[in-house]
């Protein structure tokens, strides 16, 4: 079931997410709703808290990463198979020199900012059987994660940016928690104050 993504202004994007046992009820379905609703946004990642579920769970899929507009395969084409769960994931490590990225967010639709993110990192989690890893990821891998690791913090992509940059984001920002912006996907909007 495709479900609406919590726009720019709801609490719940602000939040600590908690961690999960297993056993979650409803866990394997709203995995399988969370991948429908993501691919129906044309996105690469999606945090449980972009649907309202302030838990510590994110799903990516980087393989549009792997090709250019021609369908020709880029120097990141082993993220061709890059689909993967996420849950009660930790970074424990990020390395390297920091590297600018347009990066845009399916909370905050219409929108795309440089965000700066080091390029290598450790992550401890468990997948959807609730198996423990540890492993590092690099380049776009890592920065999906990162992007995605955040929202389970309460920190949004615009966190990251100059407050000269916010402040010119303000208005933009405003009319998407107020529901004037266009996006090709079902969305849902704070209630008005």
């Amino acid at each position: 079931m495709i479900l609406p993504i919590r726009a720019y202004g709801d609490p719940v994007l602000k939040k600590m997410a908690q961690d999960i046992e297993p056993g979650h009820p409803g866990l394997k379905q709203l995995i399988a709703d969370m991948f429908e609703t993501m691919y129906a946004a044309s996105g690469v990642g999606l945090a449980a808290p972009q649907i309202g579920q302030s838990i510590r769970l994110f799903i990516v899929d980087a393989s549009p990463f792997a090709e250019d507009e021609d369908g020709e395969p880029t120097e990141d084409a082993h993220l061709k198979d890059f689909k993967k769960v996420f849950i009660n994931p930790y970074i424990v490590e990020e390395d390297g020199e920091e590297w600018s990225f347009e990066e845009g967010c399916l909370s905050i639709p219409n929108i795309r900012e440089a965000v700066m993110r080091q390029p290598k990192i450790v992550l401890q989690y468990q997948d959807e059987k609730f198996k423990e890893h540890e492993e590092t990821f690099e380049g776009f891998a890592a920065r999906v994660i990162q992007h995605e690791h955040d929202h389970l913090d309460g920190i949004l992509f615009t966190d990251h940016l100059t407050p000269l940059r916010r402040r010119l984001l303000q208005g933009k920002l405003r009319d998407i928690t107020a529901g004037r912006t266009e996006a090709k996907y079902k969305m849902r909007f704070p209630p008005a104050k």
